[in-house]
């Protein structure tokens, strides 16, 4: 089974822990022995579980300061501790706070047993098996995906991918099916890109063509790329949200033999991509019924 990419898991496969992890907090009034609670090492992990549940991919210090109940000197003071360290990372344009990559180190043998990419291994062989072709989990890191694991189908000739490999965001059917369900304010953050691959090569891109994608894509949960990213691939992609319903990554299914084959198997990737978004602890109902309204 193929776990590792580039270097190690995706800090949103953390950020998932995250959430699983803030539920079962005691709170510190609770604890075993109020004796041995240091108050600045409760704040910061009170910090870190507050970014974990974030509705958003980043938080305001003044948000964070509310979040947890401390002032914002206090906050700030522990956040830039915690940039030290890598475990918590200013966004790109430093308006807000998320959880850092530092994590992935801290976390690892326990992420052993509870990683996405582990989580969709039985998804991608099954659509692997059913459709021959070459199915992927992709992993959301900053503005790329990396390919976090892969089932190539039986056909003698196949087209594959490196477990590993880097794509921009934006790249094609991906691109399309993680922007489909991006809130409003970081879909508008990503369409201001300097490139942009939805359709291919970044002159060809199209915003109002892209719009119809992402309406048909959050009706169907899928997207297509049909020889728009590289001549003669045609490929499906589903998204993968987390806790909150927030896009983590995709499934794609590649190396379909036409446009027929990617509309008649897109339903099947569409249902991995739900599944192992149930599995990751996304209310899958919940965002069909927002979105229908």
């Amino acid at each position: 089974m193929t776990r590792s990419f580039a270097g190690g898991k995706s800090w949103y496969d953390i950020w998932n822990l995250g959430f699983i992890s803030k539920n079962i907090i005691m709170d510190s009034n609770n604890g075993p022995d109020e004796r041995y609670i240091v108050p600045a090492v409760d704040q910061a992990c009170r910090i870190l579980f507050c970014l974990a549940g974030a509705d958003s991919s980043h938080m305001s210090l003044i948000g964070i300061a509310a979040g947890v109940g401390i002032n914002k000197s206090k906050a700030f003071s522990i956040l830039r501790t915690l940039q030290k360290f890598g475990v918590v990372q200013r966004n790109v344009e430093g308006k807000g706070y998320s959880l850092g990559p530092g994590l992935i180190g801290l976390s690892r043998r326990f992420l052993d047993n509870l990683s996405a990419p582990g989580l969709a291994e039985p998804f991608l062989e099954a659509l692997a098996r059913k459709t021959g072709s070459t199915a992927a989990l992709g992993l959301i890191a900053g503005k790329n995906v990396f390919v976090a694991s892969k089932h190539e189908g039986g056909r003698a000739i196949v087209v594959t991918m490196r477990v590993g490999n880097r794509f921009p965001l934006s790249w094609g059917c991906h691109g399309k099916a993680i922007a489909a369900f991006l809130p409003d304010k970081d879909l508008e953050v990503m369409l201001k890109g300097e490139k942009l691959y939805f359709h291919g090569e970044p002159a060809r891109f199209s915003r109002a063509r892209l719009l119809d994608d992402i309406a048909r894509c959050r009706r169907e949960w899928f997207a297509e790329d049909l020889e728009e990213t590289v001549p003669g691939l045609n490929a499906v992609a589903a998204p993968v949200l987390g806790p909150n319903e927030y896009p983590v990554g995709y499934i794609v299914l590649l190396g379909l033999v036409s446009a027929e084959a990617a509309r008649e198997l897109g339903p099947l990737v569409a249902a991995a991509g739900k599944a192992l978004s149930r599995r990751l602890g996304a209310s899958i109902d919940t965002r069909l019924n927002r979105d229908v309204m």
